[in-house]
C-alpha cells in the first residue's frame, strides 16, 4: 500500500488538518508526493518569479499558516503525463467532497469539470475553496 514519505508527511504537516484528512485517504488508494504546503514569503516569491505560480505573497492559499493549499504529484513524477494528474486530482476531489470540504483544482479553475479552458494549468495545486473551520 503506498504511503507519505519522510519529506512527503514534513510537508503535508503545514497544511490545514481538513488537507492532513484528506489526503490521508488519498494515499491509502493512489500513490504520491507532497511538493508544497505553507510557502514563507520567500518561496511564494520565487515561485511567482518561476512562473510556477500566479500570485505573489500573501495572495497565495499556501502563504496561510496552516495552508490552504497543497501540491502534489503522483509517484514517480512524470510531468508529462498529465492523464495522471487529472486521475490524481478526481480522488482528491472525491475524498474531500466525501467530507463537505470544496476544493479547487489548478487543471480546472473554474470547476466546471472541462480542463481545455484554463489560461493558466497548475496541475500539483489544490486549494480549500470554502472557510475550513466553518465545516
Amino acid at each position: 500500500m503506498p504511503h507519505f514519505s519522510v519529506r512527503s508527511r514534513e510537508r503535508l504537516l503545514t497544511c490545514h488538518s481538513k488537507w492532513i484528512h484528506v489526503l490521508s485517504e488519498v494515499i491509502r488508494h493512489f500513490d504520491f508526493a507532497v511538493l508544497c504546503g505553507h510557502r514563507t514569503e520567500a518561496e511564494q516569491n520565487a515561485a511567482h518569479a518561476e512562473g510556477r505560480s500566479q500570485l505573489q505573497w500573501p495572495n497565495s492559499k499556501h502563504n496561510t499558516y496552516p495552508s490552504l493549499a497543497v501540491d502534489i504529484a503522483p509517484w514517480p513524477i512524470d510531468w508529462t503525463d498529465e492523464k495522471r494528474f487529472a486521475l490524481l486530482a478526481g480522488a482528491v476531489i472525491y475524498a474531500a467532497a466525501e467530507r463537505g470540504i470544496v476544493v479547487r483544482w489548478g487543471g480546472d479553475w473554474d470547476r466546471d469539470t472541462r480542463t481545455t479552458d484554463n489560461r493558466f494549468n497548475d496541475l500539483p495545486h489544490f486549494e480549500i475553496v470554502s472557510d475550513p473551520d466553518a465545516l
